[in-house]
């Protein structure tokens, strides 16, 4: 029976409780929403902290970083449970504990350690290089940047450095399930086994070895350096580390965005997976404050660093600060700092220079930014430059008028593969961000699955496009940008190009039109077919072995037959043979001019197609096309 006192304290949890069930928001002003200051990043205004930076970002004794994330972690069972017997955590300390302690409270400044790293820091950072922490070197410290060490640490540096951290109730997550709880991850994803009867030191250990056994499945690419041997990549946002700021739509595109950004200059391809079982996924990403998702790394709040990552591992955001999508308005962009996360879980380090996407510290940009051409090239150190062949190549050329009136003749150079394709800007000697596309979003009616070859016929009197494919082929329409259904010469197509081009054997492998000579030199096999566009005639004595019309250089070093691509470049006034992953330019006018020895047509010996032409990257299908 209840006492009036138990009757009273009753009434007063029933009225409380739910009072406190939900979270009233009131404030017109909106500063119920503002973050608090125990959520604010700890601003480096003294020596002290300063130096705390300087050992967590790898300036005093660089080490290694990555053993360090679990040697850091404690996982209690029970975060709020203390034991009832103190007597076994006591322990006897060391010798040098009480002078560590005197030395430690020593001013930071007068240790040539921290002098020598506040140096280094301002180096790289591009401040004068004074040894003392001016202003100047506050504010470059308390910018928003990445939590991966400039520098690998080693375990005792980390602990040191996150010694800081005493907010309460920042305790780790643990999954009930191995590969969840490795870095608390949703759990019913799994297979591995649970682990809930584990004590919290032996579930550490048990997590620690789980960790190392899946690194060690990513070893080697296949230039010998140490990054993924895969050339798919599986990602999942996980279920428990949405952001509270972005939809999950918006938080899944950017990502979806982040990873096809890498695939354009690399060839390694991203798909999202959200069915396979949990420890099949490559690179998991979340969201959390503080102490999160069960990693051994916390972060500090609203203003200094805003995510981290792991080798061949997974990136943690810190929901602390504002993320915009690439529409969103002022804050710090997900998709640029998930581009640079990325970055470091395949295997690339900061990297300080203007225009990095790897640099340490968050730069603001507009949204379109894009991997600068150093990280390009560092990312092909790591996993090598994009390989495969083409269906054909070739330059779009175009009549247009300036805004004087003046007729000029402009081209844009296009790869097609299968059913997408690049535009490939000479100038700047790259693919032009975003590409692949889709074929028909390009030219419209053409077959969506590709085309053997493009022949465009042109001189001041003629301009006719055509497509190959199979059997048959489509004359386009420039002007209206579409296939012509029946043109001013009353022709109808699709049409057989035994038809349109008597005595040309179909399906072909290639053409390509020789403005030198007004000929279209279609590729067969191992023959090559003359045809005359002003007689409208297969040229006599026509077809001829390809070897004999276009000889070998260096004998033996030739494509014989079966040619992907016969590409005429404007940009290079040549020819170019295209087979496999390897490119022949064929003797031009120019080369005959600087060595008269050189045969007519000859054949120079074969390159790589990728180290002529760059990026011309695959990315995964799932990526290909890109809505919110």
């Amino acid at each position: 029976m209840l006492t009036s006192i138990r009757l009273r304290a009753y009434f007063l949890l029933t009225l409380i409780a739910p009072a406190v069930a939900e979270r009233i928001f009131h404030n017109r002003d909106h500063s119920d929403v503002l973050i608090p200051a125990s959520h604010q990043a700890e601003l480096i205004i003294d020596k002290g902290s300063a130096q705390q930076f300087l050992l967590k970002y790898g300036f005093m004794r660089p080490g290694s970083w990555e053993e360090s994330q679990s040697d850091t972690a404690l996982v209690p069972a029970a975060a709020s449970t203390a034991p009832f017997d103190m007597t076994p955590l006591i322990q006897e300390g060391d010798s040098g504990s009480r002078a560590g302690k005197e030395s430690a409270s020593k001013d930071p400044a007068e240790n040539p350690t921290f002098i020598s790293a506040l140096r280094d820091f301002q180096e790289v950072s591009g401040l004068r290089v004074t040894g003392v922490l001016d202003d100047a070197t506050k504010a470059a410290m308390n910018k928003p940047r990445c939590g991966v060490p400039d520098k690998a640490l080693d375990s005792n540096v980390t602990a040191t450095a996150n010694a800081t951290d005493t907010r309460p109730n920042q305790t780790l997550f643990i999954s009930t399930t191995a590969a969840g709880a490795t870095r608390g991850l949703d759990s019913t994803h799994s297979r591995d086994g649970p682990t809930g009867s584990l004590g919290p030191e032996r579930r550490k250990r048990f997590l620690e070895t789980l960790l190392l056994r899946k690194r060690r499945r990513r070893d080697l690419t296949g230039a010998g350096q140490v990054g993924f041997s895969k050339k798919v990549l599986k990602w999942r946002l996980m279920g428990e580390g949405y952001s509270s700021q972005l939809s999950i739509d918006e938080q899944r595109y950017v990502f979806k965005l982040a990873f096809r950004m890498w695939s354009e200059v690399c060839p390694v391809e991203f798909e999202e997976d959200l069915t396979s079982p949990l420890f099949e996924i490559d690179v998991r990403l979340g969201f959390g404050t503080g102490r999160h998702l069960g990693c051994a790394q916390s972060f500090d709040g609203a203003g200094r660093e805003f995510a981290h990552a792991w080798f061949l591992g997974d990136i943690h955001f810190d929901d602390d600060e504002h993320f915009t999508a690439p529409s969103g308005g002022n804050g710090i962009s997900l998709l640029k700092v998930a581009v640079h996360e990325i970055g470091h879980v395949l295997g690339l380090p900061h990297i300080y220079r203007g225009g990095s996407i790897m640099q340490p510290s968050y730069v603001p940009q507009d949204s379109a930014f894009e991997i600068d051409w150093m990280d390009r090239k560092a990312i092909q150190q790591l996993y090598g430059g994009c390989k495969g062949r083409f269906n054909t190549v070739f330059d779009w050329v175009r009549k247009e008028r300036t805004p004087y009136g003046e007729l000029v003749i402009r081209f844009n150079t296009y790869f097609i593969r299968d059913s997408w394709y690049w535009l490939y800007e000479n100038r700047s000697n790259r693919t032009r961000y975003g590409d692949p596309i889709a074929l028909q979003v390009g030219w419209h009616g053409i077959p969506s699955d590709g085309v053997d070859a493009y022949v465009h016929v042109w001189d001041w009197r003629t301009d006719a496009a055509y497509f190959f494919k199979g059997t048959q082929y489509w004359r386009y329409d420039s002007e209206n940008d579409q296939v012509y259904t029946q043109d001013s010469e009353g022709q109808r197509y699709p049409r057989l190009i035994s038809e349109g081009f008597p005595g040309i054997p179909s399906p072909i492998n290639t053409a390509f039109y020789n403005r030198r000579d007004s000929r279209i030199y279609f590729f067969k096999d191992l023959h090559v077919y003359s045809f005359d566009v002003r007689t409208n005639k297969k040229v006599n004595g026509f077809p001829m072995r390809i070897t004999d019309v276009f000889p070998a250089v260096v004998p033996g070093d030739h494509p014989i037959g079966n040619l992907d691509v016969a590409y005429f470049s404007y940009t290079h006034n040549s020819i170019f043979f295209l087979k496999g992953s390897h490119f022949w330019k064929v003797v031009s006018s120019q080369d005959r001019r600087q060595n008269p020895s050189l045969p007519y047509n000859g054949v120079l010996p074969r390159k790589d197609i990728d180290s002529h032409w760059f990026d011309i990257c695959n990315v995964h299908m799932s990526t290909l096309k890109m809505t919110l």
